[in-house]
């Protein structure tokens, strides 16, 4: 398993780790991933997630999981969340049509 957000598209960054002799080495900076439940108000279903700790609040800050995935680019996104970004948008079509 990846260890990228599926909802922001955050993952590992590249730094160093520097000494007090000022030596410089290589290191990883993982993001903070959690595994969550977000539920889609529309859709009335929940979906598990892997989501960092900054994207979770994020999509709160927005208002939700329905929100979110409307908001947000599809190339950010995982294919899992893709795929319920299209069922979402199909969701929100038809109950406008209707």
């Amino acid at each position: 398993m990846s260890r990228i957000c599926e909802l922001t598209g955050k993952g590992r960054q590249v730094g160093h780790n520097v000494s007090h002799a000022n030596n410089k080495t290589k290191r990883v900076f993982l993001p903070n991933l959690q595994n969550v439940t977000l539920i889609s108000e529309k859709l009335d279903r929940s979906f598990k997630f892997r989501v960092s700790t900054q994207g979770l609040r994020s999509v709160e800050h927005n208002g939700g999981l329905d929100n979110w995935l409307l908001k947000t680019k599809s190339e950010k996104l995982s294919t899992r969340a893709q795929r319920v970004k299209r069922e979402l948008k199909k969701a929100v079509e038809s109950s406008d049509a209707a």
